[in-house]
């Protein structure tokens, strides 16, 4: 029998369960699942939507005007992340529509940010997207970086920085950038972590995700 979205959903936030008691002095609670929702139409959603889930994240801004709106009238309490990169000229669109960014990566997004933040009056959770694996095709500040990175963000901005994201490299062991995330948003005093997809979220939650971004276990195939 083919399982439903909500079977699936619910599998996911018992393996979230599960992890979490796995780690040291953690809870369920602690982590906030994001049903990574890109490519799905709003068709696709509203079951996600029924089942209770109201975390959600999308990677494109313009994809996301097409369906969010009008799910955001029948689900009020919807909370919308943005988890792929932003270009500077969507900051606006961005900043507008979603409730959390997680891709800020460099000083020109934290300044079209802070500009259209505060044309706005809305203040979305921000986090700084770091580039464990120092890919060159990745989006992420540079780890040595993102220090400087936040203190911009920080001092010269008046921008609150929740804490980090990462996408470890495909080809390495997730659990080194997931440890190593950890330890540099210790160093930088900030607690909260978005980390951890459909193949590795219960590793990331052992090692201290606060954001796990899952999508296929979830939705299914792409």
């Amino acid at each position: 029998m083919t399982e439903t979205t909500a079977e699936r959903l619910n599998a996911v936030r018992q393996r979230i369960a599960r992890a979490a008691a796995a780690g040291v002095g953690r809870v369920p609670s602690d982590v906030t699942l994001i049903a990574v929702s890109k490519t799905f139409a709003a068709e696709d959603i509203r079951p996600v939507l029924d089942a209770g889930q109201r975390d959600f994240g999308e990677n494109r801004v313009q994809e996301a005007q097409g369906k969010w709106p009008g799910l955001k009238e029948d689900y009020p309490d919807i909370v919308l992340h943005l988890i792929g990169p932003l270009q500077s000229n969507k900051a606006a669109d961005a900043v507008a529509l979603f409730d959390a960014i997680h891709s800020i990566d460099r000083p020109k997004i934290a300044r079209a940010l802070a500009k259209e933040m505060d044309a706005q009056g809305r203040k979305p959770k921000l986090f700084i997207q770091v580039n464990t694996g120092e890919e060159d095709q990745k989006a992420g500040v540079l780890p040595k970086e993102a220090g400087d990175l936040l203190a911009l963000c920080r001092d010269e901005l008046g921008l609150e920085i929740a804490g980090l994201m990462c996408i470890p490299p495909v080809e390495e062991e997730p659990a080194i950038h997931f440890a190593f995330l950890h330890k540099l948003a210790g160093e930088l005093g900030l607690k909260e972590l978005s980390m951890g997809m459909s193949g590795d979220f219960e590793t990331a939650v052992e090692l201290g995700a606060t954001y796990v971004r899952v999508g296929s276990a979830i939705f299914g195939d792409r």
